[in-house]
């Protein structure tokens, strides 16, 4: 039963997601003569070129050899997982959506990059994907030992280049635009919003601190023996990871048991564990 549900659930985020994007994508992009990053956007490049091709059949046709070379690269689950969402993702595009009414392009670049970021987020905490670039670049990562990123800002690069020679050079910088939002927005619906913050305290009281941590925000702390790098004072660290939404009562708890302390709090990219994790499981 517990199967089942996980399957659903990763479904209907896929589902989700992939209705999203393509509400972007065929409300504000394909209206406004837009491109779209990676697979995406070479699909609705050729689509403007061949209007009587289908978007979703285009899409579907360009990731047919990507699948195939992928099946040798990329675990089995998020190899199933991602064809549902490239499968969903080809019919959702198909599906007639009334463009959104707005004049100014600028507008339309952020609103459509909103969209998107949102869509493209719920995917990527789903166990798959929409297929696409997102297995292109794990194929030449293990191939060829280059980063996700760097792919995908190649991909990008020659993408655009490309489209100048098709595409008004106004709606190409637009389209930069409406990348660097959507990659945004990506960034705060799959780790945003779930923010985690790393802590370090030097202080005298740091056993009445640690306790108040473990008690008062049920957060796990490591005490790191420290000495200072001049006075060679030996002196505890305490270390710990707690949520964006308890950083205010933490400064308050600390402060209520030694207003001297040295305090230190970073931003974390990404966290794994049980009970703090904050990495989705894709």
């Amino acid at each position: 039963m517990k199967s089942t549900h996980k399957l659903a659930y990763n479904l209907a985020l896929i589902t989700a997601g992939s209705v999203i994007c393509a509400v972007a994508v065929n409300s504000i992009l394909i209206p406004k003569q837009f491109l779209a990053g990676g697979i995406t956007g070479l699909a609705i490049l050729i689509h403007y070129g061949l209007p009587v091709i289908p978007l979703g059949v285009i899409y579907f046709l360009l990731n047919i050899p990507i699948f195939i070379f992928g099946w040798m690269f990329v675990g089995r689950r998020f190899f199933f997982y991602s064809v549902a969402g490239m499968l969903i993702y080809s019919l959702a595009v198909l599906i007639p959506i009334p463009e959104i009414t707005i004049t100014d392009p600028l507008l339309n670049a952020l609103t459509a990059g909103i969209i998107t970021g949102i869509g493209s987020g719920i995917l990527l905490r789903s166990l798959g994907s929409a297929g696409g670039m997102d297995i292109l670049a794990i194929i030449i990562l293990k191939k060829y030992s280059v980063r996700l990123g760097t792919t995908s800002l190649v991909f990008n690069v020659i993408l655009m280049l490309t489209a100048i020679s098709r595409l008004p050079l106004e709606m190409i910088l637009y389209t930069l635009i409406y990348i660097y939002v959507s990659a945004y927005f990506v960034n705060l619906v799959v780790t945003g919003l779930s923010q985690r913050k790393s802590v370090m305290i030097i202080s005298s009281q740091w056993r009445e601190i640690s306790e108040q941590i473990m008690t008062k925000l049920d957060r796990g702390v490591t005490v790191i023996h420290g000495e200072g790098g001049y006075s060679k004072k030996q002196q505890k660290i305490l270390y710990s990871i707690i949520s964006f939404q308890e950083l205010a009562r933490f400064k308050e708890l600390v402060r209520s048991v030694d207003a001297d302390a040295f305090v230190v709090i970073n931003n974390t990219l990404e966290v794994m564990g049980h009970g703090i994790g904050n990495q989705p499981h894709w």
